[in-house]
This record gives structure tokens, sequence and C-alpha cells, in this order.
């Protein structure tokens, strides 16, 4: 597409497109090189999704943090030009090295590489295949992980976090005392990361996670390093912005008056989106931790590209750091973060619906087949199945767990926690949801008892069910489907199986629903002001029981009600209209008063995408890191992570996570402290890696059931490479020019902790003058292995003895000539090692080379 003049062509194809800013013009950032960053210049990165999922596009202009005042002025100058030629469906953003949005961070996976100098300094953008380097990179982060070049000496590591020492040929992964496993196996993926893109598969990894267990590699690191002085310090404290600071956010209407610029608050959370009128402009202010511009479709052109001038001053006038996020959006094209500040955000008129214009969603047909086989119909409808699966109900009395009788089964009362177990099979498999129903009227020691016995009923079912805690008057679509529109709940109560408190001789019931999978029943007050002309009432008397319906019901829902009332009542039924009821009938609600005539409106479609965080805890705080575009892959079995779909709280447990019971309590300050003042009933469900069920798999675009048996551990990882440090010794020699005393004994790496990545060396090895033995030497038949040309079939389902000599088997595919391996893995080698392990091995399997 050709944008402009002194524009670069915008590739339509392409999702992702960085250029970097050099002698005041945009320069195409091979891709490469995406995620690599000089620390003196300034980048644009545009992303654009498929244009059949009608979303906007982000645009954003990084800055480094040795990047001079002109780069930045040009940077600015150029995005505005580029936003202009893109159109009002594009989000602008700005970056500052260091402080990413979660939304530019998303981009770059395994992370993020900050480089010295700049391409002015002789550098280039990324170079491959190279050994004449000597580095050390900080690496840090949890979900969104950035390494940054620092100064090679012992100063700069801390305990706290990963350092990896980068000498060409061999990089040493140094994980400090105190850093997790996740953060030790997301620096790891990082450093495979750099082996692959930039040696080509080709340099040898060490890993030091107790330096008393791997000597070998501390003399190599002390070689290049000198011997250190003194303790490890601390990491310094991370900056995080907890969710509490998150949620005081304020809304300005920004405009001209005369000369002067006037920006007036006009109301803090919760927002509504009618505050936004289309002819004016809005700043919102996030608690400091991110600025928005909004602009309305009639916005001036003037005030348009005033946009980012006046968020700089705002943030000036406020005191706030430099670096503070700054989002510019236009109305109409507004970002999911943006939308979830308000309390609701309806869908546009004629906006396609997801599941092809249905309507209401409780109106399409459940088809079981159709649930399983769709995970995103089931999402969406929020069933996992229509409900016809097996009930187990268990009420909390004594703080122990009574079973109930089946035939009370949905007789539940509002002063009571209940235990619900629903079992269904999936696909041929035995799947479990419990469900932990809480009456508004329970007592603490109830609602901390119905905690309790769910987990020792989890244990009863070795660890298999997925938990959702539901409030009274929030259930769930598929827990009233389980009940089959018989779901009655009744005020009070202490007994379980219809054994209650003493009931008054006049009581209310308010029927809502048109169908058995989406009625309930609920005793209300018996009062007249209790009424609506939507929906319909059971009105029970000493001698007679009252259906009355109102003038806005449909004759679905009359219909459910003369199902619902012989579970009420055996008295002699009385079907009373709305304007014709007898003396008797407003004498046991204590005379008329007035109640709600008019018609109730269809609940407003809402239009907020999913969000995913991982979730964490610092000084006592839940920090939430947001991961934009997420898929399966995002989901790592050391993390907790909450999706947020706006009717309902997933918490994803992995297994190797921590922090399991603190689950709960991060959804619910979560909801406590969101800036849209959510409601603290929405469901929370618990779902524990490997037992998702549909209603949250459907969220993903794409789910791979068998990820977790494929995907490898850290520590398997680690321990998988355990072998000879000879050659990690003679190749560090050799490339850095320093001398190293021969290993103890045979050479073997006894205690050290080594990934002996004992892949091909290539010519390069022979020209950096490698004959030091015949561990290093190679004759001139094995050349044509070096270079990555053996035919594909002395390769292909050859097993480890079966081999040419030098073949590494657990790398294959690795000597196969470039051609071939397009041909078979339709990909370059490059493509191929930046993807997953467990995706490389199943294509592995797939094609013979595994």
């Amino acid at each position: 597409m050709d944008i402009g003049k002194g524009l670069p062509a915008i590739e339509c194809h392409r999702a992702l497109q960085i250029w970097i800013i050099e002698n005041l013009k945009m320069m195409t950032v091979p891709e490469r090189a995406y995620g690599h960053f000089f620390e003196a210049h300034c980048y644009i990165v545009l992303h654009s999704p498929k244009a059949t999922q009608g979303e906007s596009s982000d645009l954003h202009y990084w800055v480094g943090e040795a990047a001079s005042a002109e780069a930045q002025d040009a940077a600015a100058t150029l995005v505005q030009r580029l936003h202009g030629a893109l159109g009002d469906r594009t989000v602008q953003h700005r970056e500052a090295q260091g402080h990413e949005s979660h939304c530019f961070l998303s981009y770059f996976r395994p992370g993020v590489i900050y480089r010295k100098g700049g391409l002015g300094s002789g550098l280039k953008l990324v170079e491959t295949n190279i050994y004449s380097i000597r580095r050390l990179l900080h690496i840090k982060g949890r979900k969104h992980v950035s390494a940054t070049e620092v100064e090679p000496s012992w100063n700069s590591f801390n305990k706290d976090d990963v350092f990896l020492l980068d000498l060409g040929k061999v990089m040493v992964q140094w994980n400090g005392p105190e850093s997790s496993i996740s953060e030790k196996a997301r620096g790891l993926a990082l450093t495979y990361s750099l082996r692959d893109k930039e040696r080509g598969g080709r340099a040898q990894i060490g890993v030091v996670d107790n330096e008393a267990e791997a000597p070998n590699l501390m003399q190599i690191m002390e070689a290049v390093l000198g011997r250190r002085a003194g303790s490890l310090h601390a990491a310094v404290p991370n900056k995080s912005m907890n969710v509490l600071q998150k949620a005081s956010v304020r809304l300005y209407h920004v405009y001209e008056k005369g000369k002067d610029l006037v920006v007036q608050e006009l109301a803090t959370c919760p927002l509504t989106q009618d505050l936004l009128q289309e002819e004016n402009c809005y700043i919102l202010d996030q608690g400091g931790f991110k600025v928005y511009v909004w602009q309305g479709r009639r916005c001036s052109l003037q005030e348009k590209k005033a946009a980012f001038s006046r968020a700089v001053g705002f943030i000036q006038a406020k005191g706030y750091p430099i670096y503070t996020n700054v989002e510019v959006l236009n109305g109409g094209a507004e970002s999911a973060a943006f939308k979830q500040l308000f309390r609701t955000w309806p869908k546009e008129q004629g906006k396609n619906k997801k599941l092809g214009g249905t309507g209401k969603l409780m109106q399409v047909k459940l088809d079981v087949g159709k649930l399983h086989s769709r995970p995103e119909l089931a999402a969406q409808l929020r069933m996992v199945d229509d409900g016809s699966g097996k009930v187990e109900v268990w009420c909390i009395q004594d703080l122990c767990r009574q079973p109930m009788d089946p035939k009370h089964h949905g007789q539940l009362y509002s002063g009571n926690c209940y235990l619900v177990l629903y079992t269904y099979q999936n696909l041929g498999r035995i799947q479990y949801i419990l469900y932990l129903w809480q009456g508004h009227q329970a007592t603490p020691d109830k609602v901390k008892a119905l905690s309790y016995n769910a987990e020792e009923l989890d244990l009863v079912y070795h660890g298999a069910l997925v938990q959702e805690h539901v409030s009274m008057g929030s259930e769930p679509p598929h827990f009233l489907a389980i009940f089959q529109g018989q779901l009655v709940v009744f005020q009070g109560g202490t007994g379980c199986n219809g054994r209650g408190q003493p009931a008054p001789t006049t009581r209310l019931f308010h029927v809502r629903g048109t169908d058995s999978h989406n009625t309930k029943t609920v005793e209300v007050p018996a009062r007249a002001s209790s009424l609506s002309s939507s929906d319909v009432f059971l009105l029970l008397t000493a001698d007679v029981c009252y259906l009355w319906f109102g003038k806005g019901c449909s004759g679905d829902q009359r219909e459910m009600a003369r199902k619902v009332v012989t579970l009420i009542s055996r008295n002699n039924k009385e079907i009373v209209l709305e304007g014709q009821e007898p003396p008797h009938f407003w004498g046991a609600l204590g005379g008329p008063a007035p109640y709600p005539s008019n018609k109730r409106l269809p609940e407003e479609a809402c239009s907020l995408q999913p969000r995913l965080f991982e979730c964490s805890s610092q000084s006592g705080c839940l920090v939430l890191t947001e991961v934009v575009f997420f898929s399966q892959e995002d989901l790592d079995k050391y993390d907790i992570m909450l999706l947020d779909t706006w009717e309902e709280i997933f918490l994803w447990l992995g297994e190797a996570a921590r922090s399991w019971k603190e689950a709960v309590g991060w959804g619910q300050e979560y909801l406590k402290t969101h800036p849209a003042g959510r409601s603290p009933a929405t469901p929370i469900v618990l779902v524990k890696q490997g037992l998702e069920p549909p209603t949250f798999i459907g969220w993903f675009p794409a789910w791979d059931p068998y990820k977790w048996t494929n995907s490898q551990s850290y520590e398997e990882m680690v321990e998988g490479g355990l072998g000879a440090v000879a050659d990690i010794f003679k190749v560090t020699a050799e490339v850095n020019n320093f001398r190293l005393s021969n290993p103890r004994g045979n050479g073997t790496a006894g205690p050290v902790t080594l990934l002996a990545l004992k892949g091909p060396r290539d010519s390069a090895e022979n020209e950096l003058g490698s004959k030091a033995g015949s561990a290093s030497s190679y004759s001139s038949s094995n050349s044509s292995i070096i270079s990555g040309a053996l035919p594909r079939e002395r390769l292909m389902y050859q097993a480890a003895e079966d081999l040419p000599e030098g073949v590494d088997p657990a790398r294959k595919e690795f000597y196969l000539s470039d051609s071939d391996f397009h041909d078979i893995f339709g990909k370059s080698k490059e493509e191929f090692y930046s993807m997953a392990k467990w995706k490389q091995q199943q294509e592995k399997k797939q094609h013979g080379f595994f």
C-alpha cells in the first residue's frame, strides 16, 4: 500500500511491521531483527489484525533512553503522518524503553532485547552466525521478558534476576539464587531464541543454577568477569502498578477557550459511555499508570493533531514520570483496555454477532454435539452442555456437607450454602464442575465451611474438579440449566431436604425465564411493590395460590410458571391478570402500592473483548500483567492466569504454580478494585491445567489438547542436557582467546548443570583455528555434514546408530539442505527454530525426524 510521499509502503499481508528512525527517515527493520531495539534510536511499530476481524490497528512509536531530542521529534512527526494515512481506526501509542505497554510487549516473544549504541556506531540491525561477541545481558520480567546489555562485571549482577554471559559460541545463563523457576524458564526460552536466531542454533548453552554445583561453568565466567568480591545485592524493587492504583480513574473534558486550553474534570469511576460526546476531546487518567486521549468522530483535524502534545502537557502538570504510557483513540476504534474502564460499553448497531446474528444467546437451540465440537459457541453461551448430566447436591450444615435428596435438589435457601457437583462427558472424557452456591443470608462461618468442604471434595476426585463460585442472584446459565427450570430459592432456612424454618402463611415468588434452561424462581418480600409488569409472580396464601401474569410477560413465561407452581404449593390455583386482581389478592400483600409497570427493556449486548492477565503478588498487593492477542501458548505451568470475559472470571492454575489458595482472593480483589465498578457477585471459576472446560477453551483462537503432554518443563530441559563439558572449554578458549585449565578427570560434567547442545559444528569453527585434538578436528569427509547437505533418506526415520558419523540424533533435521528442509517442513530453518519446542517436536514426529 502506497500511503504517501516520504513514507514507506505498508505490506498489508504482514501483521507486524517495524521501522527504525535513521537520519530522520523510516528504515524497514528485517523480520529476523524484531524484538531488538537500539537504545540510541526511536522506532515505529505497526500491528494490523486480519481485515476479516474488523479490529483497529495499533501504531506505536518507541523512544530509546539514549535517543536524541531530534530523533524523538522526527518519530513523533512521522507517526502522525503515518496515522493520517492509515485512518481513524488506528490507535496511537507512545512507548518508552523499559516502560512499554502490555500491548507493545505482547508482540515480542520470548522477549525484547535492548542493545547499546546505534546504527551510527557501525552496528547492524541483527547479526547471525557471529562468534566474535562478548556481552552480558540482564534478563528480567515475568510474562513480558526484557534483556538489557549491561557492563560485563560482577557489579551488574544481583541475587533476584537472571543474567546471560554471551561469548558467541558459548552462552552461560546464570540464575540468581532468589530467582523463581518461572523466571529461569523464561530466561532460558530467550537464551534459546538468541542461539537459534543469531547463531543458527550452533552455540552451546550452559546453565548455572547453583554456583557450588557448577564449578566448571563458574570458571568460564570468572575468566571473563574476574573473581567476584563481596556478596550479591538484592534487585531494585519493581515499580509495577498494583490494581488499587489502576482503579483510580478520572475523566477530563479538554477544550480551547480563547487562547487558553481548559482541562475540566468531569467524572470519576465508575464511568459511563454516554459521558463521551462525539464532538469533544477527553483525557482519561488511569491513576498515572496510563493516560488515554479519546477523540470524538466530529473532532476537528487540529484537535486530533494536538492529541499527543496535550497528553504530554497533562503528564507534566500532574507530575507523572515522562515515560508514562499514552494511548490516543478515535471514537469507534477503542481498545479493549479502554472500554473496560467504563461500567458498560454497548455493541454498535450493525456489528456482526459471533453466533451468526441469533439475537439473545439463550434463544439458540442447544445442541450438545455442537457445544463440544465448537468450544467458541460453548464459551459464548456459557454452557458446557444442555444440563442433562449427573447432578449431586450437598447442603452445608453444622460446617459439614450433608447430601440432599434428589427430589429437593432444586430447592435452595438464601441462608444456606450448597455444593452442586455436575458430571458430564466431553468428547468421550468424563469432566466435572463443582458449583459453590452462596446464599445472600449465609453466615461467614457457612461461607468459610463451603470452601473447606469444596477442597475436601476435590481431594476425593483427585483434583479433577473445575470449581465455580456462584452468588445468589448471579447464577450462570448452565447452573440454571442443570435444574431443568425447577430452581426455587426460598428466603431464610437453616435445614436441608426441605426442612427449613416455619414458613409464613403468605409468600410471594418471582418467576423469571422462558424455558427449562433459563428459568429460576426466587422468593421476594410479600408486598405489592415487589411486583413487575414484565414478569410472572406466584402469591401463596393459606387457601389459594395466585398465578399473577403481568401485562408484559410472554406465553413462554406463563407456561414455565404453571410448571413451577406445582413445586411450591398444593393449594388451589387461580390465574390473575394484571389489572383484574380480586380484593383478597391485594389484602394478602398489605394493599396496593406502586411497582414497575413499564415493559422491561432487553439487556443490552456487551461488546467487551476477553482479557488475559498473569497474576502475581508484590508486597502483599495483586499485580496484573496483561497478555494482549493471547493464545494457549501464554498459559505456562508456573502461572496463575486471570481470564476476564466480563460475565465470568476464570482463574487458570498451572500445575507447578504456587499460591493456588490465594487465587479466589485475587479474583475477588480484581472485581472489587476494577475501575468499572464490577459486581462482586460475578462468578469466579477455578480451572486447573489439563482440565479446561469448553467454556474456557472457547475464548482461545486455537487449542491443542495434547500441549501439556508434549511440552518440556524447565527441569526436564536442564536435566536432559547433562553431558560432556570438554568441548565448551575448548570453544570458549578459542573464540575468546583466554586460557582455561583442563576439566578435572575425564572431562565429564559431574554435577555441572550443562545444556550440552551437541549440534553440528560448522566451517566457522575450523576458521577459528580449532585443531586442539580429535574432539574438535574434523576430516574433510565431514564437511558436507557440517554444511547441512545430507540427503533426506539418510536422516528420515533413521535410528541413532544408523545415522552418519557426527550427526546429533536430537537435531537430525538440521543436516538437511535448505531446499529439502523447506520442502519437508514448509518453512525455513530460522522459522522452524523460532517455534515453541513442543511444536518442533510435533512436526519432527510427523515427518520422521524425532
